[in-house]
């Protein structure tokens, strides 16, 4: 009968993208193929609205379908995911006998029978004669009548949803089917310089940004030796989680202490916190000019703490020539939450190390800080253009690889 063993990868939104679609299907394609990096024996390909992932002529997958699926599956781009048999024959015997060989293991480790199943026919190519509701009446009464008792059919909520799929280049057999995360390919949406911090919300709107398409670089900000260096490592784990799924990227770590000393000593103290916002903005644009970045992107949810007022954001993005891209904007902090437990970086993110923000904290931070007065504020700070030069030249960065409790 000639099956074989095959993934096959739908995707959304990128089939939505009209004259552009074959661009992102390719980059796709090349970001599947980068996911697969390291097995042997693989070919992925595009068929006519799908990537079919297959072994290389005559031979089987050469690692379990599950461990390809997972892989795959936290691709950006990707809808689903589903391990399928693949044969050429259109004729009917043939592909009730290929459906039937795909259930007989499902059947066999079936510890309480009967086990219910329904067919699902779909007929892309329309040459084939039978219609997509006969062919799967066709082929229930071939299983049917192949195992017996041991199998039931049931329309609604089955066992195993046994789809039959017809098309030009053959037709695929499945039952299961893993979501993916969606979004844009990796690299269809230009480069932008995450504000990483050791909290819940910065490592969430990174992997949000890289969902739509968007390749990161990051930096961190900590305030040695008042912050301990096991809290640059619990950020670097954080980034290696957002890796997984981005890939690999440049972690820039910045000591803002020198700032930080100069704000509080000549600064009011209300504003402290968004003065140092304001450093760290231009710190992180100086990088990305240098990295080649097209926007900046911070993890700020609109009131969730006193510089993340509106007011106080508007005053903070005032010295960023780039874009600010706040992908949690308008999230509760429940559903970020639930976001960074999804991807793995939550455990890491409660961990109870130090962070640069929490020093020098004033008592009554300005949640309505009035432009006039932060910047006559900054006035007060003596060489202010070479400390904010000394910073970014500060930066020390190191290669962050795809890691954490996912990968």
């Amino acid at each position: 009968m000639g099956q074989k063993e095959i993934i096959i990868v739908r995707y959304g939104e990128v089939a939505l993208k009209g004259m552009n679609k074959p661009y992102f299907e390719r980059v796709l394609l090349g970001r599947i193929q980068h996911a697969l990096k390291g097995v042997q024996g693989l070919d992925a390909s595009r068929d006519d609205g799908l990537i079919v992932i297959a072994a290389s002529e005559g031979e089987s997958l050469p690692v379990p379908s599950d461990g390809l699926v997972k892989r795959v599956s936290k691709v950006f781009g990707v809808a689903s995911v589903s391990p399928a048999i693949v044969i050429k024959s259109h004729e009917m015997a043939e592909i009730s006998e290929a459906a039937i060989e795909f259930m007989r293991p499902l059947v066999k480790n079936r510890l309480d029978m009967p086990l219910t199943f329904k067919v699902k026919g779909k007929r892309s190519d329309k040459r084939f004669p039978i219609e997509s509701p006969e062919m799967a009446g066709q082929i229930g009464a071939a299983i049917l009548d192949a195992f017996g008792e041991a199998v039931k059919v049931r329309m609604k909520d089955p066992d195993v949803m046994l789809t039959v799929h017809l098309r030009r280049s053959g037709v695929f057999v499945y039952h299961e089917k893993t979501d993916g995360f969606g979004g844009l390919p990796l690299g269809t949406n230009g480069k932008g310089m995450v504000l990483l911090s050791g909290g819940i919300d910065s490592p969430v709107a990174a992997w949000l940004m890289a969902k739509r398409g968007m390749r990161l670089e990051a930096v961190h900000f900590h305030s040695y030796p008042y912050t301990s260096p096991r809290a640059q490592e619990k950020v670097a784990r954080l980034a290696s989680c957002v890796a997984a799924y981005a890939g690999a990227f440049d972690l820039h770590m910045v000591n803002l202490l020198p700032a930080q000393e100069a704000i509080v000593q000549h600064c009011p103290e209300a504003l402290t916190t968004i003065l140092i916002r304001r450093f760290m903005m231009r710190t992180a644009e100086a990088l990305g000019i240098q990295t080649g970045c097209d926007v900046l992107i911070t993890g700020e949810s609109l009131g969730q703490v006193a510089s993340q007022t509106a007011k106080a954001l508007v005053v903070t993005d005032a010295v960023a020539h780039m874009p600010v891209m706040r992908p949690l904007i308008a999230s509760d902090k429940t559903d970020i939450m639930d976001i960074a437990a999804e991807i793995g970086t939550y455990e890491i993110s409660i961990e109870p190390f130090e962070d640069c923000c929490t020093v020098f904290l004033p008592k009554h931070p300005a949640t309505r800080p009035k432009m006039e007065d932060v910047l006559a504020a900054e006035t007060m700070i003596p060489d202010l253009e070479p400390l904010l030069v000394s910073l970014a030249a500060s930066a020390e960065a190191q290669w962050i690889k795809p890691g954490g409790i996912n990968a």
